[in-house]
């Protein structure tokens, strides 16, 4: 069972990035911001302009600044008719990049031929003061604008503020970048970095109880009357009513999904069915969840009744009858106490509760530094070309950060840090490389997923920084392909061990999906509604995270079949199982004395366990010890990341994969799908064949005292009476010692026919007998 290395071409590799982490050096970031490398940047922040001279023949202006350095130009919007304007935007210049000695600064009147020029400022590099956080923003002063020659014009002032800094400052994240100069003024808002709060997710419980007062359309027949619960997109029903009577009642509860701020109301209506598809509507109630009870444990809430509405339809118009009140009788609550799942439970990375009084302390920071990539793909073809504008996004509870999109490389340099809070270790960061398809003014493109990179907390040691390049592995309907890698530093920082260790005797979930369980039907439903309501909050943002994005962050179509992921797991519960093949084999080799000295051995350590039985569980204890010292010596230095074998993407059929690939509902020809359907026919009859067996086995051992076989009952009490009678004269010790010598006896006192005892049970009846 043991598995050969990974490709190379797939492996982690361990990276030494100038990083300020662990340097003394005096020329670095600020201790907060340590886990990337320092970049260089002049910065320019053009503010505002006052008293500038008209330039049309109306007498007035509409002014714009062009910051240029050497062959990088950028440009604020212009204002028309408008000689004082503010713009207040920040402009940055790489200073890798920077060819020029002077930064020029050059206000402008749009015009629609030539725009002419108001005045200029000119910045000797040289003199360029520098700022490195946490100092104060350079406050920005008044500048006397310059015509060409370089005299002061009679009016006209710009104030700005120019000054050499690094990634750390506070306007990077909102600066225009020179790496993005080919991104047009709209498209400067899609490239930015960003961080980004989910929402606020609760589970709204409603519990149907009864209705009274129904009036039915049809007073001849006995109403099948149930409850219709609409919130948003979902829609869940009561089971019919097993009183079919005008005064219903169920007791039955629908769960929703529901995110802060309540935007929509809970619509309950009670329906009669008359046919398969065919349903009157009774009386309907909305009832908006502002003042819904928050519950924090499973204590029960008061119930109301609630007042059903008749709309009937007259003259094409819809209208409320109030003739007679029909009511229904609820008990609603906002479940606080439950963690509502939105990704998927394998990859947590949050498992607070809704309720933040029952949040418990953090137990550190999490620190996460978005160096580079290299060898990127080429995603898609801009002007006969192949080019890709990548972007990071990284998944942690309910922070999501964004990096801003590097345009047009290979091998994008992003060297942003972000911080989380971490409430529990056994939870996992996800980290995502994405192509943006919507800078150049697409606005109908997807963002194309490159790869995906997972971290698991309780896999890093403690104040240690993780630096290592990731692979990005993508599947596709042809295989398994590279990406390209990522290269990320992690620092998990624990600000109390104790309370980090006390969370490992903690339930994994809240104590109300304990106490008060949800199904697996439940939990996966309400899953797909949380996921669908995250991705459209976050699709709403400025700039928006995409719904393709959001959706591969939370692993959305984990749930579907897959017969590579299959076989994946299969070898998995092979490789689990195969420390007890092991242990099996080399047992059986004692017993038929391959090596003379270790069964030796091995009899003298069973005598003094049954001569000392108190030893027993001491031995397998320090046994267990002393193999865990031992293999500390070959533990895993690095973090865990995706394995191309283990999840048997190297060697998947063509066809499993298209399979994977496929929609849902199937949208291949029939003769595929009836294919593919066989070949899931014989995989199930295998597992049935399997499942069977076991069935038989256990049904074995039921008939043993069932008196289904007459004779091989009596067989069976009459050795249970005989043993009961020997056990109770002689002692256990010595029982333990005759059945362990006989299991370990020479190969010359064996027979290679099965024995006696295994030849009794293989004759025991079963139920497969009976069926058809």
């Amino acid at each position: 069972m043991q598995k050969p290395p990974q490709s190379v071409d797939f492996a982690l590799k361990e990276t030494s990035p100038n990083i300020g982490a662990g340097s003394f050096t005096g020329d670095k970031l600020s201790c907060t911001y340590d886990l990337v490398e320092q970049m260089q940047y002049l910065y320019a922040r053009v503010v505002k302009a006052k008293d500038l001279p008209p330039k049309d023949i109306t007498g007035s202006c509409d002014p714009y600044v062009e910051v240029k350095l050497g062959n990088y130009k950028g440009v604020t919007k212009h204002f028309e008719k408008k000689s004082n304007p503010e713009w207040n935007q920040v402009f940055a210049f790489s200073k890798d990049r920077i060819q020029a000695s002077v930064l020029e600064v050059f206000v402008k009147d749009k015009d629609v031929v030539l725009d002419d020029l108001i005045g200029r400022i000119m910045f000797d590099l040289n003199e360029v003061p520098k700022r490195v956080p946490p100092d104060s923003p350079l406050a920005p002063q008044w500048y006397r604008l310059e015509d060409r020659k370089g005299d002061k014009i009679k009016s006209g002032e710009l104030m700005l503020a120019v000054w050499m800094g690094t990634q750390a400052d506070e306007a990077f994240p909102d600066a225009w970048h020179s790496d993005a100069a080919s991104v047009g003024p709209d498209g400067v808002n899609k490239i930015r970095s960003k961080v980004y709060i989910s929402p606020k997710l609760w589970y709204v419980r409603v519990n149907v109880i009864e209705a009274q007062d129904l009036v039915p359309g049809d007073k001849s027949r006995f109403p099948e009357v149930f409850v219709k619960g609409t919130l948003g997109n979902q829609a869940l029903r009561t089971r019919t009513s097993q009183t079919k009577t005008i005064n219903p009642m169920w007791n039955e509860d629908l769960i929703f999904v529901v995110a802060e701020p309540f935007e929509e109301p809970l619509i309950l209506t009670a329906e009669d069915r008359l046919g398969p598809n065919k349903d009157e509507v009774l009386g309907k109630c909305v009832i908006p969840l502002q003042p819904v009870q928050r519950r924090l444990d499973h204590k029960p809430v008061n119930t109301r009744w609630f007042n059903l509405e008749k709309h009937v339809v007259a003259d094409g118009e819809q209208k409320k009858e109030t003739k007679f009140a029909s009511r229904i009788h609820l008990r609603i609550c906002l479940d606080g106490g439950y963690h509502v799942l939105d990704e998927s439970t394998h990859y947590s990375s949050d498992v607070r509760p809704t309720a933040k009084q029952l949040w418990r302390p953090s137990i550190g920071i999490l620190e996460l530094g978005v160096l580079s990539a290299v060898g990127l793909m080429p995603m898609k073809t801009k002007d006969g070309r192949g080019t890709t504008d990548a972007y990071c996004v990284a998944k942690y509870g309910q922070k999501w950060v964004r990096t801003r999109t590097i345009v047009d490389s290979f091998t994008p340099r992003w060297n942003e840090q972000y911080t989380w809070e971490v409430f529990d270790p056994c939870t996992v960061i996800t980290i995502g490389v994405f192509d943006n398809g919507h800078i150049h003014g697409g606005g109908g493109g997807k963002d194309s997923r490159i790869g995906k990179v997972r971290i698991r907390l309780s896999t890093l040691e403690t104040d240690r920084v993780y630096t290592h390049s990731y692979p990005l592995l993508a599947l596709q309907p042809s295989g398994v392909r590279k990406a390209g890698e990522v290269q990320l530093a992690v620092r998990f920082t624990c600000s109390s061990l104790v309370n980090m260790l006390h969370m490992y005797s903690h339930p994994l979930l809240p104590k109300m999906h304990y106490v008060h369980p949800l199904s697996v039907m439940q939990l996966d439903s309400l899953r797909h509604q949380a996921m669908q309501i995250v991705s459209t909050r976050l699709s709403r943002s400025e700039p928006p995270l995409r719904k393709e994005v959001v959706e591969y962050m939370l692993d959305v179509d984990s749930h579907m079949w897959s017969m590579r992921r299959s076989k994946a797991n299969f070898f998995r519960i092979m490789g689990v199982l195969s420390s007890l093949i092991a242990v099996g084999k080399w047992f059986d080799q004692i017993c038929n004395w391959k090596n003379s000295l270790t069964t030796i051995l091995i009899h003298i350590l069973f005598i003094i366990l049954i001569l000392y039985p108190e030893l027993i569980l001491p031995t397998v204890f320090l046994y267990l010890f002393l193999i865990g010292l031992w293999n500390y010596r070959w533990r895993s230095r690095h973090p865990p990341h995706m394995d191309t074998r283990l999840s048997h993407a190297d060697a998947a059929h063509p066809d499993e994969l298209d399979e994977e690939f496929d929609t849902f509902p199937t949208s291949k020809p029939s003769d595929v799908v009836r294919m593919r359907y066989d070949r899931l026919r014989s995989i199930a009859g295998r597992v049935q064949t399997v499942v069977g067996d076991l069935a038989t086995q256990g049904e074995r051992f039921q008939s043993l005292i069932s008196w289904r076989d007459p004779r091989a009952t009596t067989l069976f009490l009459t050795f249970c009476l005989i043993a009961a009678i020997v056990l109770y004269v002689t002692p256990f010790q010595v029982v333990a010692l005759l059945i362990g010598l006989y299991v370990l006896r020479h190969p010359r006192f064996r027979h290679k026919l099965p024995s006696a005892p295994l030849n009794f049970f293989r004759r025991l009846p079963a139920k497969s007998d009976s069926m058809l």
